[in-house]
Formats: structure tokens, sequence, C-alpha cells
């Protein structure tokens, strides 16, 4: 099951008290103090990795925590800190915050300090002085709060393919990529984004088909639209099988500008998919009624070699 949405709740670890403590033995009964400083609690982060799958992880479990610190000890010995916690997200997460704040995981390896560890309480060592040389006083450790988080993720893609179900999409991603996504031919068949990279190194996106009304929740399609936002180019697929093609590709342009007027004044590419199945006299009679720029079938390796030069140009 793909996720891109998660409410988890994180905590960096508590602070470690300091000590109180007056030492003393047969040889110095008044040693004087020397109670140590309680350690650093761990810190929490969340860390990028290409894998888009990363979020299932909090399919179930929703809460985490890093490490307590130890408490400061005798002879002006500092307690442990806490271990680091650090939890793998996938690169394009954006990571909201309970005050408001949100972070961007923009690339793979990318380190986002998401809470910071209690820091420790002073011992009574730390308090001695010439005028207080048997202080009792000591600092607990700094006890941290939970923070509730939502991560959403947006695929970071250069190249965004949208169009009705079974218009073609994941066939050409796998055709133009190494992408080696399911197809089937019935409506709905994708269920979730899948990924390419094309000769040219850059990311396509293939995105569940829209159907009418998806901006109000209807079908699959509407929840992956947040999908394409980050992308610069947009390749419409509109099949050849299609019995109103302008209608079609209507129902497309108004659910994208539904969604986001930004998305909507996105460069697009409108292709006509499956070009085999039909003659060129009907291809150029939906030319005339739609902006298409090519015609496209994936039995055809001169148009397919066409369309990637054009993406490669826009």
């Amino acid at each position: 099951m793909f996720i891109d949405e998660s409410h988890i709740t994180i905590k960096a670890g508590n602070g470690g008290d300091g000590m109180a403590h007056l030492y003393h033995d047969g040889h110095r009964p008044k040693g004087g103090p020397d109670g140590g400083k309680g350690g650093a609690g761990g810190n929490f982060y969340f860390k990028g990795v290409n894998d888009i799958g990363r979020l299932t992880q909090f399919r179930y479990k929703k809460n985490f925590e890093a490490d307590n610190a130890q408490n400061g000890g005798l002879n002006q010995k500092s307690g442990h800190d806490g271990r680091d916690m650090t939890l793998e997200i996938p690169v394009g997460s954006l990571i909201h915050f309970d005050n408001g704040s949100q972070e961007e995981m923009m690339h793979d390896g990318q380190i986002i300090l998401a809470a910071k560890g209690g820091r420790g309480g002073w011992g009574n060592y730390h308090y001695r002085s010439a005028t207080d040389q048997t202080p009792t006083r000591f600092d607990h450790g700094y006890q941290t709060k939970e923070k509730n988080i939502f991560i959403e993720l947006k695929l970071i893609a250069d190249i965004g393919l949208i169009g009705l179900p079974n218009a073609g999409k994941t066939s050409i991603l796998n055709e133009l990529s190494q992408a080696h996504a399911k197809v089937a031919n019935y409506a709905f068949t994708t269920l979730e984004p899948n990924l390419g990279v094309l000769r040219s190194g850059k990311i396509m996106a293939d995105i569940p088909g829209l159907i009418e009304g998806a901006t109000d929740g209807k079908g699959l399609g509407h929840k992956f639209l947040k999908h394409v936002e980050r992308t610069s180019l947009l390749v419409h697929c509109l099949s050849a099988e299609s019995t109103n093609p302008v209608a079609d590709y209507k129902i497309i342009r108004s659910e994208i500008a539904n969604h986001s007027s930004v998305l909507a004044e996105k460069k697009e590419i409108l292709i006509l998919t499956k070009s085999d199945l039909i003659t060129p006299e009907e291809i150029k009679k939906i030319s005339k009624k739609l902006p298409i720029k090519l015609a496209v079938s994936i039995l055809d390796d001169d148009s397919l070699k066409k369309l990637s030069d054009l993406i490669s140009k826009n």
C-alpha cells in the first residue's frame, strides 16, 4: 500500500539530572562537593532517502522517542548522553510541525533536526565557590515535550504524466525509462505513482488517472495531484480510443485548474496515445480540434523517439 501522508508523534530525550553529593572518607572527612553533571538527551532527526515507499513504516507505529540521558554521578562524573534517533523519510517530504513551521526534505542524505534533546542539569560540584564550599544545589535535566508531526510526500519529479484512466501513461513511462510498472487494459490500473528516469537524467512521474469530479473526492487521482506540483512539465496523455477526445481533454484541464491555479499554469505537452488503433485521417481530425503535439504508439519506436526529443527540448 502506497502511503504519502502520515501523522506521528516524536520526542527528543530528556536531559539527565545533576547530582548533589559531598565526598568524604577517612582521609578527607570534608572532601567537598563532587556531584557530576547530567548528560544531554538524544536529538531527533529526519534523514532523506530515495524511497517513495518509506512512509509505510508509519502505518502502524506512530510514536517515536530518542533516548533519555543518564544522571550525573559521583567523583564529578557526567552522565552519558542519550542516543539520537533518526527516522528515514522519502526525498520530497514536507514536514509540518505543530508550531506551524515546516521543513522540506529536498535531497538524498539530507538531515533535518526535528527536536533537540534536553540539556543536562549541573551537579553541585559546578556550584562550589570560595564563599560556598559545600553547596548542595543541583539542577534537574530539561524535560522535553512531545511534538505532533504531519509528513506529506510530494514527489520531486521533472515531468508529470497526467490523463484519464487507461490513457497509456504507465506504458509511456515504461518505454521512455527503465521503469517496470504494471500495465493492464482496464480503467484505474494505476493505484500509486510510478517513477522513471529518462535518458536525459530527468525524473518522470506517472500519476494515477483522474476522472471528472476528482477534486471533489471521486476516484483516486485527486489524492495524487500534489505529486505533480513540483514538476516543470506536464505530459497530458489523451487516448486515441476515446469516443470524445475534446471532452476528455476538458475534464483533465478542469480538474487540474480546480486543484491548483499554479498547476494549471504549468507548461503542458498534449500527446495522442495508442495512435496505432486509429487511422492517420482520424488523427488529423482530432488534431484540428485539440493542440496535439504528437501522436504516439508504444509499437512505433520512431514516435517514441520523437516524444523523447520533444520532452528534452521543454
